[in-house]
């Protein structure tokens, strides 16, 4: 752990969102917050400072530090006590965070900039990053702050691991419960081996619904031992993946998922059920990348 929680600031309503949120996570981690500001405009070569025609005030430099210094003045109003940095560094928003996640052990984006395309539900530095991130990532959107538990998408995968390890951390931060879900169908779950090998595709009728439970303890075996004060409920729903976490989002607080889970194609970093639920999910996201993952 590093002790830094790191946010992109760019002036924008989700961006404000995001420096709330990641304040939040900084003082209930201890940790320091920092402020980035990717400034693309140096690389355009175009004038940084005011106009001679201007107020002294005026320019894209005095700009950018007035965006900073209104986000470290929302983040010393939620957590006074928390050590707040700024940064503005040249670059793409992409490039530049991506960058930061490296010493970070959390950056929070809102879910939509500056210039973001009427229509996206979800922008492309939050996707991106969300694939690409060195540590996970927060996209902040939907309702905020909630008062309901941590849902982790939970589906036997190694690349999960990491989702689960992360949102039982979380709810020992947040004093809060967790609700683990895992939805399957007859398509997306493992046939459990047979019980008589003469006759290899035969199993009695509930042996797929009990293999899945027995799957979820697999994944929690040890995690309530490390976090005993975290309360645990497990769900086991037959059903679409997307469609079951989305709905659930509606009474989280936090949506925890892995970047990519069970049956993801080889060389994509960001499944197609994390894209989902960045575009759909009713509270903010929290995506997990597994260590293995390439970057």
């Amino acid at each position: 752990m590093s002790g830094l929680v790191v946010v992109g600031v760019d002036g924008s309503a989700s961006g404000l969102a995001a420096v709330e949120a990641a304040a939040r996570e900084a003082r209930w981690r201890g940790a320091g917050l920092r402020l980035v500001h990717a400034f693309i405009w140096p690389a355009m070569h175009v004038p940084l400072g005011p106009s001679p025609l201007g107020p002294p005030e005026g320019g894209l430099r005095n700009m950018v530090e007035r965006l900073l210094a209104e986000g470290e003045a929302r983040a010393m109003t939620l957590a006074p006590e928390v050590h707040v940095s700024r940064a503005v560094v040249t670059g793409e928003p992409l490039t530049v965070l991506e960058a930061q996640s490296r010493t970070a052990e959390l950056v929070v984006v809102g879910s939509r900039g500056m210039g973001g395309f009427v229509g996206l539900m979800v922008g492309s530095t939050a996707v991106h990053l969300a694939a690409h991130g060195r540590c996970p990532v927060l996209v902040v959107r939907g309702q905020g702050e909630g008062t309901g538990p941590i849902v982790v998408g939970v589906d036997g995968s190694s690349a999960a691991a990491g989702a689960v390890d992360f949102a039982f951390a979380e709810a020992a931060l947040r004093g809060v419960d967790i609700v683990a879900l895992h939805a399957w169908t007859t398509w997306n779950a493992p046939m459990p081996p047979p019980q008589d090998e003469a006759m290899p595709y035969a199993n009695e009728p509930q042996a797929l619904k009990v293999r899945q439970e027995a799957l979820m303890s697999e994944v929690l075996a040890g995690h309530q031992e490390r976090y005993p004060g975290v309360r645990v409920k497990r769900e086991v729903v037959q059903g679409g993946t997307r469609e079951t976490l989305i709905k659930a989002s509606g009474t989280a607080q936090l949506l925890v998922v892995g970047a990519r889970g069970r049956g993801g194609f080889a060389g994509l970093l960001l499944g197609s059920v994390s894209q989902a639920l960045l575009h759909h999910a009713h509270c903010p996201v929290a995506v997990v990348r597994s260590s293995g993952e390439s970057p």
